[in-house]
């Protein structure tokens, strides 16, 4: 995959596709391109709606494609005061759609996105068709990473920066043993620009870390349910996906190969594969 002719293209892409929606004060871009059944689009912390640059160009041929940039993160702004929660991220997201005046959509997340996307299916469950995991777990964040993303957070939060020091720290995380350096550069070029919001990153580094056990209402998950794991995730370990997918009766697990965290860009036609397949059986 050639990174600089993706970003360019997806560029290009959002000049007449983006928007934006006021949400309790606050500013929510998101992109809306294609025509079809309707697909919500969550990105990962510390990414931006253009993680999802592969799934879109493939996708929007067939649906419509609405993919919100998280609050602090792309073009979207500050997180809402009143924002204490993985569930008031999920209230937002549905109030986008409800904007839209959008019904029925599936949901498709990786890693927060998936956190959030869970919240929202147990939310709208009449609304919410079928759901996506990559990347991710709904239940509590291990002891000690958490403290670990808790630590790290502090040190963004005393240093009102994120350092190259942090940024080295952080980069492995999202990538697979041997990562592409395209995509390295991509994330550190990124981290690079949340100094104007580090007080959103560090809230919501904080809800993420610090979320609810949202496995407690795995069985209310009656859904169609696809969960896929990159088989060299440092995040989000391929055990988690196992828990997720014993717990909810209507789910598929897949391994992604020789991927790290961010599958939709490492492994791109891999995951538009199983994304396809999915949907079709359930569209």
């Amino acid at each position: 995959m050639n990174i600089s002719e993706l970003t360019t293209n997806f560029a290009e892409n959002t000049v007449t596709n983006r928007h934006e929606l006021t949400i309790e004060g606050s500013t929510l871009s998101y992109l809306d391109i294609g025509q079809g059944p309707v697909l919500l689009m969550g990105h990962s912390y510390l990414w931006d709606s253009e993680m999802w640059a592969p799934q879109i160009a493939y996708l929007s041929q067939n649906y419509r494609c609405i993919v919100p940039d998280l609050w602090g993160h792309g073009f979207s702004g500050s997180l809402p005061t009143c924002s204490r929660n993985l569930r008031d991220i999920a209230s937002q997201m549905l109030e986008l759609m409800d904007a839209l005046n959008i019904e029925k959509f599936s949901v498709i997340g990786l890693s927060v996105g998936a956190m959030w996307g869970a919240e929202l299916a147990l939310k709208a469950p009449a609304r919410v068709q079928s759901l996506v995991m990559l990347g991710s777990f709904i239940g509590y964040e291990p002891e000690i990473t958490r403290d670990k993303y808790y630590a790290m957070l502090d040190v963004i939060k005393a240093e009102k920066t994120v350092s190259t020091k942090v940024i080295d720290t952080i980069t492995p995380l999202f990538f697979a043993n041997q990562p592409q350096p395209e995509l390295v550069a991509l994330l550190k070029q990124k981290l690079n620009h949340f100094d104007n919001n580090i007080d959103t990153l560090y809230q919501l580094g904080r809800m993420i870390f610090g979320r609810r056990d949202t496995m407690d209402d795995a069985h209310l998950f009656t859904l169609p349910c696809l969960i896929m794991t990159g088989v060299e995730d440092k995040a989000r370990s391929v055990l988690e996906g196992y828990l997720m997918h014993d717990a909810i009766d209507a789910s598929k697990y897949i391994h992604i190969p020789d991927c790290g965290h961010i599958s939709t860009l490492e492994q791109a036609d891999f995951v538009n594969q199983q994304l396809s397949q999915f949907l079709a059986t359930h569209h």
